[in-house]
């Protein structure tokens, strides 16, 4: 908490000309445009390098054999690999929050990253052997695992170094560099491989770049504070491990009703996307195998697959990522001061129930596609900034290591519920694509209760922190 001194120099400095463009889209107010508009770009270079490897991982998944399954089943079962993976990496990553300062942690997890996304780009198809088999499912849950762990660490520190009443205020606008990467990170990528600058495969190189940066960033900011002019007890915090109270993220989530309501709702949540998601990518497949039917030779089937699935892919990120982009600079902040969190938190589970209820009046691609759009450019927007705010009334120990599992292994066991609702369907009950959207349907009704019975806690929560000790 900022002291005396500094409040009333706050209050009696005048906003810059950043604070008052930035002021458009969050109530910026003086001295906190530099490390807003800062933390707005570590979120973007972030997001930037996620974008530029996913549509690699739709790909290289979609030239991956197993057996006799399916595209849509290796899609799947893949996503609940990567439950099984975290059960080991978030035990290691609890105990180096609890270990190192969160300088340190941030600079460790994307160093691990990168040193990882160089060995997937020697193992492509064609470099240094034809093909290794599974590497593609691999990279699937690394891209995965990847892309919730940099996120949720991300909004854990910004919690950390906000508070909940500057946090509640600025996320609105930090959170706009996350759904701007997004979109420059589609385009990019996109463009560079149709005009035949860079393969598919050499994204993943390009991607070690922005997340260069984004660590740099990160460690500058943590240097200057939110104002610029760290006291003694933002040089304490610094030094301090990330989670100096930690007593492990599972028994903090089973201690805390507020944890408990939020992993279950997190958990229904990607459940209901990640099914989306399945039924989307099932569709593309059976679209563009009926279109490359005439290809003979089975390799040139493959890289057709390959290309078409990254075109579609990026395409659709693209609209997805424009659309919340616009969402989040234009509405999420007026939503905020509209209705607060409750109206942040319920707006996209409404969103995806009328979507779903949508798809099953006109099951068609086209459709799907658009319907697809409109949930998961409000889920990178509306739905995320929500689910970051709900961590500003917690403790350290809840932001670096609930967070951290909630976010990616309750998000990983939606993906695989996901996976056992596409095998019980496929393999036992026959279901048909309407089968699927009524299954998510019920999901999505699920989704707004628990989302209710969050934002009631929420509340609570937020006036026991007001009262005066």
């Amino acid at each position: 908490m900022n002291n005396d001194a500094t409040v009333l120099e706050m209050v009696h400095t005048p906003p810059t000309r950043l604070e008052k463009v930035l002021g458009i889209f969050a109530s910026v107010q003086a001295r906190e445009g530099v490390t807003s508009l800062l933390l707005l770009c570590n979120i973007f270079l972030i997001l930037m390098a996620y974008y530029f490897i996913k549509p690699v991982r739709e790909g290289w998944l979609s030239i991956s054999v197993v057996s006799d399954w399916s595209k849509l089943e290796i899609k799947s079962y893949s996503a609940f690999g990567q439950s099984m993976l975290l059960l080991i990496i978030l035990p290691v990553y609890a105990w180096l929050a609890a270990s190192v300062s969160r300088r340190r942690l941030i600079t460790v997890t994307a160093g691990i990253s990168a040193i990882l996304l160089v060995a997937f780009w020697l193992m492509q198809p064609g470099l240094l052997t034809e093909q290794i088999r599974y590497v593609g499912i691999a990279f699937y849950i690394f891209v995965g695992i990847f892309s919730v762990t940099l996120v949720a660490q991300f909004w854990s520190f910004a919690s950390d170094l906000y508070g909940q009443e500057k946090g509640r205020r600025l996320f609105p606008l930090v959170a706009i560099g996350a759904s701007a990467g997004g979109v420059v990170g589609s385009w990019v990528g996109e463009r560079a491989v149709e005009l035949h600058w860079l393969n598919a495969f050499d994204l993943i190189l390009l991607a070690l770049i922005p997340l260069g940066l984004a660590v740099t960033l990160a460690r500058h900011i943590d240097r200057r504070g939110t104002l610029g002019h760290p006291n003694g007890e933002t040089e304490i915090r610094r030094l301090q491990p990330a989670a100096p109270d930690g007593h492990g993220a599972f028994r903090t989530i089973y201690e805390s009703q507020y944890l408990t309501i939020t992993a279950g709702m997190m958990l229904l949540f990607n459940w209901v996307v990640s099914s989306g998601d399945n039924i989307l990518f099932g569709l593309v497949q059976q679209a563009l195998e009926g279109d490359l039917n005439g290809t003979g030779d089975p390799q040139a089937l493959a890289a057709a697959m390959n290309v078409a699935t990254t075109a579609f892919y990026s395409e659709l990120y693209f609209w997805v990522n424009l659309s919340g982009l616009l969402l989040q600079a234009f509405v999420v902040s007026r939503l905020v001061r509209l209705g607060g969190f409750g109206l942040l938190l319920i707006a996209t589970p409404l969103v995806s129930l009328a979507a779903y209820l949508s798809m099953v009046i006109a099951p068609v691609i086209g459709i799907i596609k658009v319907m697809k759009v409109a949930e998961n450019s409000s889920n990178y927007s509306i739905n995320n900034t929500a689910r970051h705010m709900l961590w500003l009334p917690t403790t350290k120990a809840m932001m670096y290591q609930a967070k951290a599992t909630i976010d990616t292994l309750f998000v990983r066991i939606g993906d695989g519920l996901a996976a056992l609702t596409v095998l019980l369907g496929t393999r036992f009950w026959s279901y048909t694509l309407s089968d699927f959207l009524l299954v998510n349907i019920v999901l999505s009704t699920l989704w707004i209760i628990l989302a209710i019975c969050l934002i009631r806690e929420y509340n609570q929560r937020s006036r026991m922190l007001a009262q005066p000790a």
